[in-house]
């Protein structure tokens, strides 16, 4: 009595309108339950396994799909289109959730040979305040691999050479057998490179770069804060098998200022003044990053009245404008008085109101107009 195969939708527990993904998120998840791996030495675990491979591989191709839908499992049989479990791609199927990275090793064997663009390096450079806000140069060292002069890369002695692998067969992958499935995977003996060297350079014992401290200098424009990345192209690490070196990155860490506070492009100072000065109004000498600016106090100047000195602050990166300074005035009362400067402000309190409001009301009299 024949063997009557059971309905592909039906194994995969999918309906026949099922779209692309679903069909996939059925399979991968049989897949996970009835891996060989995960079930060792269970025949009908392995059974379902190759049950549900079959399904995704005809109706996970839109020609063999529609001929299944058409003329059923004599369709696919017909069309000369049986299932080849070698032409089934399970390394986007299996390879996430087994760990095995590329199943079959082919993938990443591809990508191991072919150029590699190197590391990008990360410098840490600490600078003063006046140099983030003007700019410099600097020269710094930057410790990176650099290609061995003596071998010049190739991490043989000179004259020595490379042999091929004895355990690969100079193929760079091994094939194990697990199940119906002949998996690839990277040699261990070579790391897929298909060569061993038998006598590795002295210079750099084999590694083909070699750890040195390389001198550059650094143009740190104007403007630039806390945390500025500045990319030096080509000046990280060297490629693989004749990629494109990577980038250097210098960081900057800008030093705190002992008067000045940046607010992006504006600088921010506390200006003290004594109560002379806030009344009548006075001109002072304030510091700035370059000459002294001579700054005007207005009759009247309370505590936090903020006062700008126009285009002295921080100049934009790459451009032409400039951040302004802005100066907190603080009024401060004095401590200690001789006995003329006591005598002065009796005479002062004379005349002035208690508020020192003469025009309204003084504060008692508003606090009485509030309760009654």
């Amino acid at each position: 009595m024949p063997v009557t195969k059971r309905d592909y939708y039906e194994i995969l527990g999918v309906s026949r309108e099922a779209d692309d993904q679903q069909i996939k998120s059925a399979y991968r998840k049989l897949a996970r339950e009835h891996h060989p791996d995960v079930n060792p030495g269970n025949d009908q675990a392995e059974e379902r396994f190759k049950e549900a491979a079959e399904a995704y591989s005809v109706l996970s191709d839109p020609q063999k799909r529609a001929a299944y839908d058409r003329y059923g499992h004599q369709g696919v049989q017909s069309a000369g289109q049986g299932f080849d479990p070698s032409g089934l791609d399970l390394n986007d199927i299996l390879g996430d959730f087994f760990g095995f990275g590329d199943l079959f090793g082919a993938g990443d064997r591809r990508r191991r040979n072919r150029p590699q663009r190197g590391e990008d390096v990360r410098y840490d450079l600490e600078i003063r305040f006046e140099d983030a806000v003007f700019g410099m140069g600097a020269e710094i060292l930057v410790p990176r691999s650099e290609l061995c002069d003596r071998c010049e890369g190739k991490g043989a002695e000179p004259g020595s050479g490379a042999t091929t692998c004895p355990a690969c067969h100079g193929r760079g992958e091994v094939v194990y057998q697990q199940s119906f499935l002949s998996v690839r995977r990277t040699c261990g003996h070579c790391g897929g490179s298909g060569k061993i060297i038998r006598t590795p350079c002295s210079q750099c014992r084999g590694h083909g770069y070699r750890q040195l401290q390389r001198k550059m200098k650094v143009n740190i424009p104007a403007g630039v804060d806390n945390g500025t990345r500045l990319r030096l192209a080509h000046e990280g690490e060297p490629g693989a098998n004749g990629g494109p070196p990577g980038d250097l990155y210098v960081v900057l860490k800008v030093k705190d200022h002992a008067f000045f506070e940046r607010h992006e492009y504006d600088l921010h100072c506390t200006i003290p003044i004594n109560v002379a000065q806030a009344a009548l109004g006075a001109e002072i000498e304030v510091p700035t990053l370059e000459q002294p600016y001579k700054l005007k106090i207005p009759e009247g100047t309370q505590t936090g009245v903020e006062l700008r000195i126009r285009h002295k602050g921080v100049a934009h990166v790459n451009g032409h404008a400039r951040g302004d300074i802005v100066a907190h005035i603080e009024v401060r009362t004095p401590t200690k008085l001789t006995k003329d400067q006591k005598r002065l402000l009796e005479q002062l309190r004379e005349t002035l109101p208690a508020d020192n409001q003469p025009a309204e009301k003084g504060i008692f009299e508003k606090v009485k107009d509030y309760f009654v």
